[in-house]
């Protein structure tokens, strides 16, 4: 199995080529001076492996027995096959046993067993039940337990095997896994899927490279035409470790009647490779009550009549120095039996030293077990443990918020649109623009994640427009204020616009951006136990073994859930305040000349309010990044403004205007809605509150004025705007001066409070309160409450149920070492 040749399991075209049976012949030879030995060592061998596959078996072991795995159609006679290789018959095919479950037959030549002795493997143990010697009860034992397992699981097939052991005079040491038979259609009553899982289940028992694939086909079936050739050159496409059997050979005999047909049939050429030759077998077909003798008799008889017919009624004959080690079944039990023996002491050393690392394996997780058992009656050794597993998750939390690339972002980092599904949060609510930030489709997590998404919340922020506002809102706000007295009628108006603008579009990005912070934080809860089990197993050995505590486990995942939930919850609190105060009447943020991003002279201030400051998250890493900076060129709502500029307030005057005196100072009328807009006319009014002092006398302002109306007695504010001659409205002013505020209350919340608001309401407490909160959640309790999370009902009864499992495993390996220790000194 470890060179090319050993793969060779039946005899090559080329005579000079090194066969699977010249080896046999060779180690035949090499032993003959003691054959009694070389018997004798190849039964250890053949009992230690099936020992050891009985424990594999009961526990799940996954070992690379060499094994053979008998595969075909439901019709191509290998239930005929396995009954000649026993030597018995026991109506296995009334029961079609290869349907729905695989079955391992271990066969062991005892010539002290006169009559078969078989034996069942107890389900999920390596026990043996009591031996049966009734014919009929191997079939009805096979029929039950396939029955009791599939209307359990509700399954038409099931992989779990069936074990038998048959020990008897006539067969050879062997061992056989049965498989179920290929079908086109299900059976009535069987669901639809029937085919395609038996074909699953079959492909996986056969793929292991350990294991030889022993695939029958009826000679009456042309290679060219065959169904399942294909499938067994997905799984071995060079056919090196798979063993071809025609069966029912004797049906095709008739057609022969030149040599040359003979010989072209049993080479099998142009379809199997020069070195596969297939075996040619054909079994008794009289289907009576008959002694396990006559059986076998018949069986010799019908080889040597397909001998005598290729001899003497074939013209020719045929080529019997290439093909006659290839034709009967006497030829090919005894090459599966040789070809099973080489490969178990090629093994022998492979084998020997899995076990050896099983056996460590097993013995470390019972020791593990025997603490935890010990544990539970130790509330204080617990609640040490607890809390340094505790603080470990913490201090992991910590270092993936400062910036970690382990474990592997790939595997559990997350896009910005897996996070936005897997939080269940969608898209930022009231923005219609696609918020691609930079880094989009790079696997973040921790720190790297959290900038993200506190760069996306800036660009949907900018990307959000002043809503458009109907004339009659403008027409209460603005002649409200008038009402009100005072010269900032149009200024008071549109800043009133902005702020429950403001309110209204802003608090949902708040609460969207706390929502998904806090899952960004979630997320390292996992990140960090994966950090902690891949820490532990770095350096060796296991800190703090707090595993298959369930209960602890899931009370510490509902803290931590807790725990970032609340400080959600306060992060939108202190961000709808500074939402308050910043779109409160009494603020001066409207009114401000110089704050964080002053506007220059010579740029327009919405254009400018737009603008992104580019900070360290801007630096695209991904690689789509040049569209993206494309996107965001034509696209500049989605970027938060530029630092360097400098703004206009509308209504005031800018610095640079010269001081007016006194003396030259008017106080024009209050405005009225439909008023022309003049640039200098919002000024002279705030100039006019400077000098004014005590109350003012109210005037009437809309009925009988004159300038409230336009030609046609229609007003400018309400209008319909034919006019295009017209100076442009006073809504028109107002909703370009809210638009203008708008853009400055957002800026002033985002720049001055969200950044820092969020950073310290989530970054700094998961850094400095998050032990404490899980302290006192998990621990500051009795010691009742508290071993709650560790000795739940039953619990201990599970552990010692594990142990005693272990134990069991460990005890059976360790006999099977000790075995293949004795069978590697033998070699």
């Amino acid at each position: 199995m470890a060179t090319p040749n050993s793969f060779l399991n039946t005899p090559t075209k080329t005579p000079t080529t090194t066969t699977s049976i010249s080896k046999k012949h060779s180690h035949k030879q090499q032993h003959s001076s003691d054959p009694n030995r070389s018997v004798s060592e190849f039964k250890d061998r053949f009992e230690a492996y099936n020992r050891l596959q009985a424990a594999a078996v009961a526990f799940g072991e996954k070992l690379p027995i060499p094994e053979i795995v008998a595969i075909g159609g439901q019709s191509d006679g290998k239930s005929s096959l396995l009954e000649a290789l026993l030597g018995f018959r026991f109506n296995v095919r009334e029961v079609e046993m290869g349907t729905r479950r695989p079955l391992i037959l271990q066969m062991v030549h005892d010539p002290s067993a006169l009559e078969p002795r078989c034996r069942f493997q107890e389900e999920d143990s390596e026990e043996y039940g009591s031996p049966i010697v009734l014919a009929s009860a191997i079939a009805d034992t096979i029929k039950l337990r396939t029955e009791s397992l599939l209307n359990k699981t509700r399954d038409a097939v099931s992989s779990k095997p069936i074990v038998m052991r048959a020990e008897y005079a006539h067969c050879p040491n062997l061992t056989i896994i049965d498989t179920p038979g290929f079908v086109l259609k299900a059976k009535k009553g069987e669901p639809e899927r029937t085919p395609e899982e038996i074909l699953s289940m079959v492909k996986s028992l056969a793929s292991p490279p350990h294991r030889i694939i022993l695939f029958l086909q009826q000679s009456s079936v042309e290679w060219c035409s065959s169904l399942w050739l294909d499938t067994i050159r997905e799984i071995d496409p060079s056919f090196r470790r798979t063993v071809i059997v025609v069966s029912k050979f004797d049906n095709r005999l008739k057609e022969f009647t030149e040599r040359w047909e003979v010989d072209r049939y049993l080479s099998a050429s142009g379809y199997l490779g020069e070195n596969t030759r297939p075996f040619f077998v054909a079994l008794p077909k009289d289907r009576g009550t008959i002694s396990n003798d006559e059986f076998r008799r018949q069986i010799s008889q019908v080889d040597a009549e397909m001998l005598h017919y290729l001899r003497d009624s074939v013209k020719g004959g045929f080529d019997e120095e290439k093909y006659r080690s290839n034709i009967g079944f006497g030829c090919l039990r005894d090459f599966l039996e040789a070809e099973l023996q080489r490969r178990y002491k090629e093994a022998a050393p492979a084998t020997l030293a899995l076990l050896e690392q099983r056996c460590g394996e097993v013995t470390a997780e019972l020791a593990r077990m025997e603490c935890k058992i010990n544990a539970t009656s130790d509330v204080a050794h617990l609640r040490k443990s607890a809390m340094l597993h505790a603080a470990s998750l913490c201090n992991h939390v910590e270092a993936l918020i400062d910036g970690a690339a382990d474990p592997a972002p790939e595997q559990w980092g997350k896009t910005t649109e897996e996070e936005r599904l897997e939080s269940g949060i969608g898209s930022w609510p009231s923005v219609t623009a696609e918020i691609k930030p930079p880094n989009a489709t790079l696997r973040l997590y921790g720190g790297a994640a959290f900038e993200r998404v506190m760069h996306e919340f800036r660009c949907a922020t900018y990307s959000i427009k002043c809503p458009p506002v109907s004339r009659e809102k403008v027409a209460n706000i603005l002649l409200a204020h008038t009402g009100r007295g005072g010269g900032r009628g149009i200024t008071e108006a549109a800043a009133e616009i902005a702020r429950a603008a403001a309110r209204s579009w802003l608090a949902p990005l708040l609460d969207t951006a706390c929502d998904r912070l806090a899952f960004v934080l979630g997320n390292l809860f996992d990140i960090s136990i994966e950090k902690n089990r891949g820490h532990d197993s770095n350096n060796g050995h296991r800190s703090v073994d707090m595993e298959g505590y369930i209960g602890f486990h899931a009370a510490l995942r509902q803290s931590y859930n807790h725990f970032m939930k609340d400080l959600s919850k306060e992060c939108k609190q202190l961000l709808r305040h500074h939402l308050d105060s910043v779109t409160s009447p009494y603020s001066h943020v409207c009114y401000e000349n110089n704050f964080i991003g002053s506007f220059g002279s010579g740029t327009s201030p919405i254009y400018q309010l737009n603008q992104a400051t580019t900070g360290p998250l801007c630096l695209e890493l991904s690689d789509g990044g040049a569209a993206l900076r494309k996107e965001a060129m034509k696209d500049q709502e989605n970027m938060p403004p530029e630092k360097n500029t400098q703004e206009t307030t509308p209504g005031k005057v800018t610095q640079n205007r010269e001081a007016l005196r006194e003396c030259q100072m008017t106080v024009p009328e209050t405005p009225s809605p439909d008023q022309p807009s003049d640039g200098n006319y919002g000024i002279k009014r705030e100039l006019g509150n400077c000098v004014e002092v005590g109350a003012r006398k109210r005037h009437p302002r809309i009925a009988g004025n004159a300038r409230n109306c336009g030609q046609n007695g229609e007003s400018i504010l309400f209008g319909n705007g034919d006019n295009i001659s017209r100076p442009v409205s006073t809504y028109a002013e107002i909703c370009s001066s809210a638009a203008q505020h708008f853009a400055r209350i957002r800026e002033v919340l985002v720049e001055r409070s969200v950044a820092s608001t969020l950073n310290s309401g989530f970054l700094t407490p998961c850094r400095e309160r998050l032990f404490v909160a899980l302290g006192l959640n998990l621990f500051a309790v009795n010691d009742e409450k508290f071993m709650d999370m560790f000795v739940a009902p039953g619990a201990i009864d599970s552990l010692e149920n594990e142990r005693q499992s272990l134990q069991k495993r460990q005890k059976i390996l360790h006999s099977c070492l000790n075995e293949f220790k004795s069978v590697a000194r033998a070699l």
